[in-house]
């Protein structure tokens, strides 16, 4: 890398730490209590990777992420989903409209919500499978096929999907294949004591104010870019791998807790997840590459809804979160 490239690249790390830091801290002043769900947002953001976020009702999942927005100056659109919910409804449909003149007529394609940069599925598990795809084709292939014509999205896209963990009657759960294109799932818990007397202080129908887009959107594109570049040294790399090969029960690096737990295991594309996104953390904190404490840190986001427990694990209320806890500890010997 001649010099002059190695200064841009050096001004776009600082740029994307400045922004990352300006983010926490006004957010901070909207959310309280949820530092770690930021921190989290923040790296699937900052990695070009789609969300899965968890919680009970009135944890403000959804003003975070039209926070979020209001911080990005991205174009944000929120769909509720229902079970009536059809997938035109939210790749757009072609409508038949005639000319000026009145006398021809043809189909003219109407986009819908999904053409935006940041998504707000909300309450993704409450509509049937067949509008379930759409969305989910869209965040693979980032583009929407409508009548045989494909339409691209325009980068930045992401999104961030919320499911209600209880009140399952009438839902439809998310297959595992699907479940896997999301990089990171985020559990939200309730606020501490201390924080929830700090929350009851604030009107009930107080909204974010003052807030102001931080960078311009191609920026994020090329933030998403300087992560993919990053640096990883071989020994992060292969315990990567080492964490997700031992959530396989047939792998030969699984233990009989594994076994007796898990029915499948992490794939592939979850070692490439749990990279990308310790890097972003590991900018996060201000260095230039991954360690394998950036692992630990995110192999729960990374791991908890790629993996399959068995009636095993069921029966004895052993959840995917403690499993791959086992698996970061079994790594760190």
């Amino acid at each position: 890398m001649n010099p002059e490239d190695l200064k841009a690249a050096e001004q776009g790390v600082a740029r994307l730490r400045e922004c990352c830091a300006t983010i926490q801290k006004q957010l901070a002043t909207v959310l309280i209590g949820q530092d770690e769900v930021v921190r989290l947002l923040l790296t699937g953001l900052m990695s070009g990777g789609h969300m899965l976020v968890i919680g009970v009702p009135g944890l403000a999942k959804t003003m975070m992420v039209k926070a979020l927005s209001d911080l990005l100056g991205w174009d944000f659109r929120r769909i509720q989903f229902t079970p009536d919910l059809m997938p035109a409804d939210i790749t757009g449909t072609e409508i038949l409209q005639a000319d000026e003149s009145g006398q021809r007529r043809s189909l003219v394609f109407h986009r819908g919500p999904i053409f935006a940069n940041l998504i707000l599925a909300d309450e993704i598990n409450r509509t049937p499978p067949k509008t379930q795809a759409a969305l989910l084709e869209a965040m693979q292939e980032l583009a929407v096929t409508v009548s045989g014509r494909t339409y691209p999205l325009a980068p930045p896209f992401i999104v961030v999907a919320t499911q209600n963990p209880i009140e399952q009657e009438g839902t439809y759960p998310l297959p595992e294949a699907q479940l896997d294109r999301f990089m990171l799932s985020i559990h939200v818990e309730y606020p501490s004591h201390a924080d929830e007397v700090e929350i009851a202080a604030l009107p009930i129908r107080a909204k974010s104010s003052g807030l102001t887009p931080l960078a311009k959107r191609e920026e994020f594109t090329h933030f998403i870019t300087i992560i993919d570049q990053m640096p990883v040294s071989r020994h992060v790399l292969e315990a990567a791998v080492g964490i997700t090969a031992a959530s396989r029960p047939k792998d030969e690096s699984a233990d009989e807790y594994v076994k007796r737990y898990v029915a499948w295991g992490a794939g592939p594309r979850a070692t490439q997840h749990l990279v990308t996104a310790s890097k972003a953390s590991a900018l996060l904190d201000g260095r230039p590459t991954p360690e394998i404490s950036d692992l630990k840190r995110m192999a729960v986001p990374v791991l908890r809804h790629r993996l399959v427990a068995n009636y095993n694990a069921l029966g004895e209320g052993i959840e995917s979160d403690a499993i791959v806890r086992h698996l970061v500890e079994k790594v760190g010997k």
